[in-house]
């Protein structure tokens, strides 16, 4: 199928400690590790072709580190912070180990599992905000361009997801069914109204010759 319209490039930042370890990130602002760093080198070569317009960027430092390494090879595109890009608030959970988050929150889980969408993170934000402000910001800066544009938007894991479940028309309470893994591409387009997800989650470019996750 063929599209036209605004051409979308929504990606996730590399690999954090905290992304290995398992602990909650929101908007704690760690930076890339090694294997982060060699993510964004290896997205960065898969993208170096593209006819990119413009680079928007969430202003954590695991995103601004991820876009600048793609800016390396197009520097004559504006690279751009933009707030609306920036993780999902989880508040009183920010920082927390998933395992102990498991033994101590047990209601809330229950609650974040069967009906996440209704869910406030204690001092932070639910599903629904993230939504509105993440198709939001997208859907505003996309305007500022002409038709046949790229533009390539680094964000984080919650904020692409429901970016993703609001092209694909996944309701949040089934936000589980979309991937967003480490350096991951998607390919997205606006045509008119409509957000369509051509691609989700890829990672070929991190895959060595033998189907592995280069190391």
């Amino acid at each position: 199928m063929e599209f036209s319209g605004i051409r979308i490039l929504l990606i996730r930042h590399g690999e954090t400690d905290w992304n290995r370890n398992g602990r909650f990130q929101g908007r704690s602002d760690l930076p890339l590790n090694q294997k982060g760093k060699d993510q964004a080198h290896a997205l960065a070569l898969a993208l170096k072709d593209e006819p990119l317009t413009a680079i928007y960027s969430s202003p954590l430092t695991r995103a601004r580190e991820t876009a600048r390494v793609i800016r390396d090879f197009h520097p004559s595109i504006p690279l751009i912070e933009e707030e609306g890009l920036v993780e999902m608030n989880l508040g009183e959970f920010e920082g927390m180990e998933a395992g102990h988050w498991v033994v101590g929150h047990a209601d809330f889980l229950k609650s974040w599992r069967e009906t996440p969408a209704s869910v406030r993170m204690p001092g932070g934000e639910n599903l629904q905000e993230v939504q509105a402000r993440a198709v939001g910001t997208l859907e505003r800066i996309a305007k500022l361009y002409p038709m046949e544009s790229t533009l390539l938007l680094c964000s984080h894991n919650v904020v692409n997801l429901t970016i993703l479940c609001y092209a694909l028309k996944i309701p949040l309470n089934r936000f589980r069914e979309v991937r967003q893994e480490t350096a991951a591409l998607n390919i997205l387009y606006i045509e008119g109204e409509r957000l369509v997800a051509k691609v989700v989650n890829d990672r070929s470019h991190l895959k060595d010759p033998d189907g592995s996750e280069a190391k």
